[in-house]
């Protein structure tokens, strides 16, 4: 079994790596080389595998080419340009988000072996006129040119699935939150800046109101829904290859209340409340009330309570 992870330098590609290097298999087969690429080329890991590591452009399809020299059997496609960006940038996220994956879909098509390719889609691709409470069935309506993106992108896994060029699914991430790290250009980077820096001892902006409600998952639950995701077998997935992953919803007030309750009121005593409409003009698009019944089928998992995110957090990521 030959794995790659494009993005795979990023905090949820470098997740799911170590949780391989644990496992040893995917999908009941013995992992014998993992192959980990990204825009710089992501750092060296031990594993009871071989790793490579690889520098690669997903907007350039010769460089996509010749990273799939490594004849992956399983992708995970977790490459993006993230949310603020892309509506900032229209033009950068196109080419990334959009033909940066046709780019990997093609190569993964040309290498004739049919591999599984996990395409970490996003709830963003829901928005505007549609119903409160969002279903499997409910129409992709994005209102930023993230979930644009994204959404075309899921197109073409269907489609791509349905030809038999590859064995596509695409899961639709929650919020990933604590994110570990710095903050990036996500309009939703604030959902974990404002746990993050306080929980480490500094402070942090929260650009919204209290009663401005997330769909969320932890790392640690993502990670482990990506890779079960890897592992459903194709007549599962039906006609419809994507699909929302679980997550939890609270507002960020009572996320806030969470992290009391678990480290007290000095992390609480260091969020500053500054709002910031460009970031409210973005992810008021984003709904919050998501019923991810077939993924629940599938065998994909969902969090406790925010409290649970906060842990874990502290346990695996906090800056030491």
């Amino acid at each position: 079994m030959r794995v790659l992870i494009i993005g795979g330098g990023g905090f949820v590609g470098q997740k799911i790596a170590h949780r391989l290097a644990e496992r040893g298999t995917l999908r009941g087969q013995t992992i014998t080389h993992l192959a980990l690429a990204d825009l710089a080329e992501p750092a060296p890991m031990d594993a009871p595998f071989e790793v490579s590591v690889h520098a690669s452009n997903i907007a350039d399809r010769a460089s996509v080419n010749a990273l799939f020299e490594v004849k992956p059997d399983v992708i995970f496609h977790l490459a993006a340009i993230v949310s603020g960006q892309a509506e900032a940038e229209f033009d950068v996220g196109m080419m990334v988000n959009l033909m940066g994956s046709l780019n990997v879909f093609e190569a993964a098509r040309a290498l004739g072996t049919c591999p599984v390719l996990v395409f970490s889609s996003s709830c963003a691709v829901y928005g505007g006129e549609i119903p409160e409470q969002i279903e499997d069935w409910t129409q992709n309506n994005p209102q930023t040119s993230y979930g644009a993106q994204k959404a075309a992108a899921e197109l073409f896994v269907t489609d791509y699935s349905r030809k038999g060029f590859f064995d596509g699914r695409g899961p639709r991430l929650p919020t990933v939150t604590i994110r570990p790290g710095k903050a990036n250009a996500a309009a939703s980077s604030f959902m974990s800046s404002i746990f993050r820096e306080p929980l480490q001892g500094e402070a942090a902006i929260c650009p919204v109101d209290p009663d401005y409600e997330v769909w969320y998952a932890s790392p640690r639950v993502t990670v482990e829904n990506l890779i079960r995701t890897a592992e459903v077998k194709a007549e599962d997935l039906g006609e419809q290859r994507c699909f929302a992953m679980p997550g939890k919803v609270a507002s960020i007030g009572e996320m806030i209340e969470c992290m009391r309750r678990v480290a007290g009121d000095e992390p609480v005593n260091r969020i500053v409340w500054e709002k910031d409409q460009r970031i409210i003009d973005i992810v008021s698009g984003w709904r919050p009330l998501i019923n991810p019944q077939k993924a629940l089928k599938l065998g994909l998992v969902t969090d406790g309570t925010f409290e649970d995110n906060v842990r874990y957090f502290l346990e695996d990521d906090i800056r030491r």
